[in-house]
């Protein structure tokens, strides 16, 4: 901020100090009482009539614009639902009662009693009788087009984008649909919504660097979830057959525009089931809630883009598309031409790389970026997913998908490995392979959900989605951080 804006600043809090003092002068609180509403700015738009007209209403909201005219006073308030005009006339108000509203500033909140009416530009007003100061603001709103443009104080103060940009408020109430749209499309097909600990002695259910932190009371170190699955699948061996949790999971890795280390997301376990049962699930899930939230199967990004939701998922392997994106003998040909075939692409290639780092690393920077339209890639690598089951033709590949649209990955999803002997050999061979890397702590053994299994675990489908991600996808928001009210930034 430069110097003469917080000079300004300073002088305008200045100005509201002395009119909160003032207020609190005459005996009034400026910081109040209860107001009860008795409706809200839309509804009433929306409920006015002619023949209606004077009826009593209670609205309530923080003032956004006031225009002084004489003996006249028009303001617009802002609530939860929208905007809408108050009218206050000297006539018809105590003269000191309008001498204060007069003096009341942008970002106070308050109070109206009154009536609705339709001026003579035909815009619904409410004609105030009394009025109340519920809320002196002492620090100024950004102006528009200062504060909105700031992504920093979007991020960092996010209730001045709230109150300034109703796209961010429409997003916002989206994810709280979007969410409450995905409990009730599982609840309906016979899931339940269970909580699993955040805290765990072990970081388990996924590949990352974990948070630590210490438990006093145990003096015990613990690690802050990086995934819930290991506690839903010991779920299913205790006998419940369908279960799900959104949760919030914790990653200590990088921040990007997909990436927060604080996220939500949703995992779902069906006994019985198998990976094509969670591909069902899922695009039923992601349909739901495009169509109750959205209104549509078919979203439009503001870049012009559109994602069809309506259209049946394109089905393909891992393999067929490296083949696709490469060359037929990709598999067949050295890690050398590999690697050069890569760094032709645009790949930066280490030169002790595998196969599997090469394939990788051209799966996730030239391939999965074209994948726009919802895409279920499937049969990966067994390195890479310790804990689905193989597949029966290919014992080298497990039976899984990811899902990915608009070249990001949006949801995972298995046949879960129930073999307990296999699920040790797999975890310790990811155990290996994590020594001496920052994940190292998350490929510890599990005996507790070894144990687990060992009691018997029926065959089961798994799924887990980033809800943070599905919200960005359907509202179009370009960044995560449009999507988390209050995403992880450094302090400064």
């Amino acid at each position: 901020m430069s110097e003469n804006i917080q000079k300004e600043e300073n002088e305008q809090i200045a100005i509201r100090k002395q009119k909160l003092k003032n207020l609190t002068d005459a005996g009034i609180n400026a910081y109040g009482e209860k107001f009860t509403e008795t409706t809200h700015s839309e509804t009433a738009k929306a409920n006015y009539k002619e023949e209606t007209e004077g009826q009593k209403l209670r609205v309530a909201g923080r003032v956004m614009t006031v225009r002084v005219m004489g003996k006249a006073l028009f303001a617009t308030i802002q609530d939860a639902e929208g905007r809408i005009q108050i009218y206050a006339s000297r006539n018809e108000m105590e003269q000191l009662e309008f001498n204060r509203m007069k003096k009341m500033d942008i970002g106070d909140i308050i109070g109206v009693d009154g009536e609705l009416f339709k001026t003579k530009k035909e815009e619904i007003t409410v004609r105030t009788a009394t009025y109340k100061v519920l809320s002196k603001a002492l620090r100024p709103l950004p102006e528009k087009f200062h504060g909105l443009k700031d992504v920093e104080t979007r991020y960092r103060q996010r209730y001045l984008d709230l109150i300034s940009n109703e796209e961010s408020r429409r997003v916002f109430r989206q994810r709280a649909a979007i969410i409450s749209a995905m409990r009730e499309y599982l609840e309906k097909d016979s899931y339940m919504e269970v909580e699993t600990p955040m805290m765990h002695p072990i970081p388990g259910g996924a590949s990352a660097r974990p948070f630590v932190t210490h438990y006093n009371a145990l003096d015990q170190e613990m690690f802050m979830r990086i995934a819930p699955e290991l506690y839903l699948k010991m779920l299913l061996v205790g006998g419940f057959e369908r279960v799900f949790e959104i949760n919030r999971n914790f990653r200590n890795e990088g921040v990007s525009k997909q990436h927060n280390p604080e996220f939500t997301a949703i995992e779902a376990y069906q006994a019985y089931g198998d990976c094509s049962t969670m591909m069902d699930l899922m695009q039923g899930i992601i349909r739901h809630c495009a169509q109750k939230v959205i209104g549509t199967l078919q979203v439009t990004h503001p870049d012009g883009k559109v994602i069809d939701f309506e259209k049946d998922f394109r089905v393909v392997t891992h393999r067929d598309l490296l083949i696709e994106h490469t060359r037929e003998d990709w598999f067949e040909i050295t890690d050398e031409e590999r690697a050069n075939i890569a760094r032709e692409m645009g790949c930066t290639i280490m030169p002790d790389w595998t196969e599997e780092e090469i394939t990788e690393e051209v799966y996730s920077k030239k391939i999965e970026p074209t994948l726009i339209q919802p895409t279920f890639v499937t049969k990966l690598p067994v390195h890479m997913v310790p804990l689905a089951k193989r597949c029966s033709e290919n014992p080298e590949l497990v039976d899984v998908f990811e899902l990915v649209c608009d070249g990001k990955e949006l949801a995972p999803g298995y046949s879960e490995l129930n073999d307990p002997i296999e699920q040790r050999q797999r975890l310790m061979a990811q155990f290996e392979r994590a020594k001496g890397t920052e994940e190292e702590d998350s490929g510890r053994i599990d005996e507790s959900f070894l144990t687990a299994l060992e009691h018997g675990m029926p065959p089961a489908g798994g799924m887990g989605m980033g809800v943070d991600r599905l919200v960005m996808m359907l509202t179009g928001a370009p960044t995560i951080r449009d999507v988390i009210l209050f995403p992880q930034l450094k302090n400064i």
